[in-house]
């Protein structure tokens, strides 16, 4: 008779489960964390961390975080929040800080309960966050300080708009199309507030350059 293949339920860790042979722990799950995951400031740790902090400005840390899901994150009765995140500072050595570019390219959907996809290249959130860890001096450098990061925040729709099926934006290009920068204390309304205009046509944020730090090719 052939096993079930069908999607394995997502189980809530703690960190205190033992690896385990024949009824002898070797090692916990918080030890393989610690192990695997303590380099945050690497692009793509970086980029769960910053799905995990919008989570957190959201109260939406719940559910658990969906590998290759259609939208990053999902609030019952809520916009559909889509995160990107990019910083000025990586963790090799550099000879200036990055240019700042993050992702915005229409993807096709997958539905991870059932394997099926929808080969149709959308942009499936209602709403865009953009995380950037603006922090310029790498040896005070912290991911876990919130007061590092800036948040953009722009509804999908200006995207689809303005860029169509562009697969990239920098910095100076979100700023033109009105994006808003907030803090970490202020992103749960800034976030409701572009999915507000999801259906509007009126123009969405101002288009002034707010206050932060520069820096020779940090942005385009």
């Amino acid at each position: 008779m052939t096993a079930p293949l069908g999607a394995v339920p997502p189980l809530r860790r703690t960190g205190d489960e033992p690896l385990h042979l024949h009824g002898t722990a070797h090692g916990t799950v918080l030890g393989f964390w610690a192990w695997a995951y303590s380099g945050l400031t690497g692009n793509t740790l970086r980029g769960a961390l910053a799905e995990y902090i919008v989570a957190l400005a959201l109260g939406a840390t719940g559910e658990m975080r969906v590998d290759w899901d259609t939208v990053d994150l999902r609030l019952p009765d809520g916009p559909r929040v889509e995160v990107k995140s990019a910083a000025y500072l990586q963790d090799w050595a550099q000879s200036r800080p990055s240019a700042i570019s993050f992702s915005i390219a229409p993807a096709e959907g997958w539905d991870p309960v059932t394997g099926a996809t929808d080969p149709e290249r959308l942009r499936r959130s209602d709403v865009y966050v953009f995380c950037l860890l603006e922090h310029l001096d790498k040896p005070t450098l912290d991911p876990l300080d919130l007061s590092q990061w800036a948040f953009l925040v722009l509804p999908t729709r200006v995207l689809d708009e303005h860029k169509g099926g562009q697969r990239t934006i920098g910095l100076a290009a979100l700023l033109a199309l009105g994006a808003v920068r907030t803090g970490f204390d202020d992103l749960r309304t800034a976030v409701f507030a572009a999915a507000d205009h999801c259906d509007r046509r009126a123009p969405f944020g101002a288009t002034s350059r707010p206050e932060g730090p520069t820096a020779p090719g940090s942005a385009r």
